[in-house]
């Protein structure tokens, strides 16, 4: 089968890839160049495959499961420098071991009360502004990348255009040239910084690797990865968690309410909703049995985190959004070597800003019916484009 992408509805995945998954962990997937590999939909076989070492994250195998042009540029050869997150182990243990200290849970404790001032200061612009507001655009968005923008020291004056050709490299509808021209003008600014860097280092993650060991490419390509990665994530779920909130009424209560921890909260939403509406791919460099059958070195599997997430065996009643449910390992984060690196800084970001929300507005509700939000069905990250809200 190809993969389902059709959704019925904003807070659940394609009603054909549940089915697909409540029906078997495993299956045949077929992809758009025609390629036979596989899909994963169980909980456990997801955990199982990506703490593997025999299933490889190099973009030179890799495969979109639907059809991305502006992918085309990136995958089937070897991974960019810096982007560690298409690279295996020893490559991708080098650049972990640089950055890991920026981002442990302690270190990202002591970021809290900072990232709390940076949404208070969005949430207040917009009450000054009066309603109505689009939540994307003057809170959702800004907050993560102004937070991922100081952690890397890139200037707040280069936000709008870093944030644009972010976008464009995570779109499913534009060309590769278009795709590689994005790219372009990020290595090309995050360049001139870490060059700058270099001269007059201050204390921000750039400066930090400029006194690595590893080239001005290396660093500009990390830097490109960690910006994208860092806010287009966080955005996404920032918006399409409000969304759901504001139409789970008795969620959003107990939420305003303080009945369950903040924590819980974020991480439920996370399960619910998981963003990486595509999954993630790996690639056997050997053949595996897996389930009984034997999946061929060279052939591409999609992990379908959203699914995984929603497995009956993992989870009670795995289609509702239950904040005070105790959420054990999801997998909206990954799972094994490359479990997000940014993890904890997004955890912060989410807990932090949703609880913000909806103390600073508790009457916050939709400005428009909730078929009229735009979502983002068109980008690699699920989420909406606009949320209009009042209150």
């Amino acid at each position: 089968m190809a993969l389902p992408t059709r959704r019925d509805g904003p807070f659940d995945p394609p009603p054909g890839l549940l089915a697909a998954g409540r029906a078997a962990a495993l299956r045949r997937l077929v992809y758009p160049d025609g390629h036979l590999g596989w899909l994963v939909t169980g909980h456990a076989l997801g955990r199982a495959l990506l703490a593997d070492p025999r299933f490889s994250a190099r973009s030179e195998h890799k495969r979109v499961p639907v059809p991305r042009p502006g992918a085309d540029v990136f995958l089937g050869r070897p991974a960019l420098p810096g982007w560690f997150v298409d690279m295996d182990p020893p490559e991708h243990a080098r650049y972990r071991r640089l950055l890991a200290g920026r981002f442990t849970a302690r270190r990202v404790d002591t970021l809290r009360p900072w990232i709390g001032r940076v949404a208070d200061e969005h949430l207040d612009a917009m009450a000054r502004a009066g309603p109505p507001a689009d939540l994307v655009a003057g809170f959702a968005l800004p907050v993560p990348s102004l937070v991922i923008c100081e952690i890397l020291g890139v200037p707040r004056s280069e936000r709008a255009e870093v944030q644009r050709n972010s976008a464009t490299l995570f779109s499913l509808e534009v060309s590769a040239q278009e795709s590689a021209e994005a790219m372009r003008a990020l290595t090309g600014r995050l360049g001139e910084l870490v060059r700058l860097k270099r001269r007059r280092p201050g204390d921000d993650l750039l400066s930090e690797l400029v006194a690595s060991d590893l080239s001005d490419e290396e660093i500009t390509g990390t830097g490109v990865f960690l910006f994208t990665a860092g806010h287009e994530t966080v955005s996404s779920m920032l918006s399409l968690g409000s969304l759901a909130l504001l139409h789970h009424p008795e969620q959003r209560d107990a939420l305003i309410r303080g009945q369950g921890a903040p924590e819980n909260a974020a991480e439920e939403l996370l399960r619910y909703l998981t963003i990486f509406q595509f999954g993630v791919p790996r690639t056997p460099v050997v053949d595996v049995e897996v389930e009984g059958r034997v999946v061929r070195a060279g052939e591409n599997v999609t992990i379908s985190l959203p699914v995984a997430n929603r497995d009956p065996e993992a989870y009670d009643r795995p289609d509702e959004l239950d904040l005070g449910r105790p959420v054990r390992k999801h997998l909206a984060f990954g799972h094994g070597v490359h479990l997000c690196l940014g993890q904890h800084l997004a955890r912060a970001e989410l807990q932090i800003g949703y609880a913000a929300l909806f103390r600073r507005f508790p009457g916050l509700r939709s400005a428009v019916p909730l078929e009229e939000v735009p979502l983002a069905v068109d980008s690699g990250f699920y989420g909406v484009h606009r949320l209009p809200v009042t209150w």
